[in-house]
């Protein structure tokens, strides 16, 4: 039996009406398999399908769940120069963006992604991102960038002012980025991009699809191994069409996409982190490698390396409410009746068939076990903080 879902969107949202929302190439599928649209990042977007958010989050659990995330901002940040030149050119390219990241992306090799975070001058993060250094010398001098959708012109017009006149940023959300994810999807995909099945975790590689050239990368938003395909609407919308005739392959909504994330213990930007929180805060303090740590020039630098070596006054943890209630976004956290904390992401998970939630506490009452009161609905319900993730990652080491 399907289940509905609410979906707490972006506060950026609130405004958005039906008229002004745009649609990614795959809007007419959506339809056609009878998806529930919703306005999600200034798109409209399918939040569920027939089948239903509980039947969609298991099924990409034990099989393929293919997501469409054309919605977000993908994107190629090349020298003003142009590219080419080997590791000469990664170095630059590298050192402008290490500017407003606090990651070592001079580091990458070739192939290789990492996530990081883009930080406001008093280390607040303002996005998180995926950031790729392309395969082969001639490619060298650029990068493959993956942001938010709700915040991609936030974060664009912010690498454009601060890079300009040193590199150029060239958009790639009007094509079709496509996410497969699930214990089945290295299956379905080697036989669409034979080879992909040897990429490890966070590594891409690009291929020809039908004569155009596309991006297939390693990662994903679910715990589970899976694949992000960037590829133009003419070469992907068959492509999808025939991955779709695959029995282990069906299409999962945003529902199932906050869920799946929520168990495998994932932040969601504008929810488990914003401005007001820094990387340590958000236990994301393994985004900054140690070279970019001693080396102490990143935007926020200060605040940020006086977090790691003095503490945080709270931090994200894994919450678990004890009854059947969830504990949704805004809830209360309290320990003997004084507020200690705000749940930041909360819902039911149907894997471990019990309610999940993020938040942050104060860190006197961060370690697990701990006992908490979550005022859901005026009323305390019982709950402990945990360890996260709910789910074990299954990513391809």
């Amino acid at each position: 039996m399907g289940r509905s879902v609410t979906l707490w969107i972006d506060g950026a949202m609130a405004d958005d009406t039906h008229d002004d929302l745009k649609r990614t190439p795959l809007y007419d599928l959506h339809e056609k398999l009878g998806a529930k649209l919703v306005p999600f990042a200034g798109y409209e977007m399918p939040v569920q399908y027939p089948m239903g958010v509980m039947d969609e989050h298991k099924w990409t659990r034990t099989h393929a769940g293919l997501f469409d995330v054309s919605h977000m901002g993908p994107c190629f940040l090349s020298l003003e120069e142009g590219i080419g030149g080997g590791d000469e050119a990664h170095a630059k390219i590298a050192a402008l963006v290490e500017t407003l990241v606090p990651s070592d992306i001079t580091g990458l090799k070739q192939g290789q992604a990492r996530l990081t975070v883009l930080l406001n001058e008093e280390g607040g993060i303002l996005d998180d991102l995926i950031i790729t250094r392309p395969l082969g010398d001639e490619a060298q001098g650029s990068l493959y960038i993956v942001v938010n959708g709700a915040v991609k012109e936030q974060d664009w017009a912010i690498f454009e002012k601060a890079l300009e006149g040193k590199a150029v940023l060239t958009r790639a959300d009007d094509r079709i980025l496509f996410a497969l994810q699930g214990p089945e999807a290295v299956d379905v995909m080697s036989d669409f991009f034979p080879g992909c099945e040897e990429l490890k975790f966070m590594h891409h590689m690009p291929f020809e699809l039908n004569g155009t050239r596309c991006i297939v990368s390693r990662c994903g938003y679910t715990g589970e191994d899976g694949f992000e395909v960037l590829v133009s609407p003419a070469a992907g919308l068959p492509l999808i069409d025939e991955m779709l005739t695959d029995e282990r392959v069906e299409m999962i909504g945003l529902g199932a996409r906050d869920s799946l994330r929520l168990e495998a213990g994932l932040c969601l930007y504008g929810h488990d982190m914003d401005p007001s929180r820094d990387p340590i805060e958000a236990d994301l303090g393994w985004v900054i490698q140690r070279k970019r740590r001693e080396g102490g020039d990143f935007p926020g630098a200060a605040r940020i390396l006086a977090s790691i070596q003095d503490g945080v006054a709270e931090k994200r943890v894994g919450i678990r409410p004890l009854e059947r209630a969830p504990a949704r976004e805004g809830t209360a956290i309290e320990i003997d009746g004084k507020v200690v904390g705000v749940v930041t992401s909360g819902g039911f998970g149907p894997t471990v068939d019990h309610p999940v939630a993020m938040g942050y506490v104060a860190v006197a009452h961060a370690a697990p076990g701990t006992k908490i009161d979550l005022m859901v609905r005026g009323k305390a319900r019982p709950g402990e903080v945990v360890a996260l993730p709910f789910v074990p990652h299954n990513y391809k080491r």
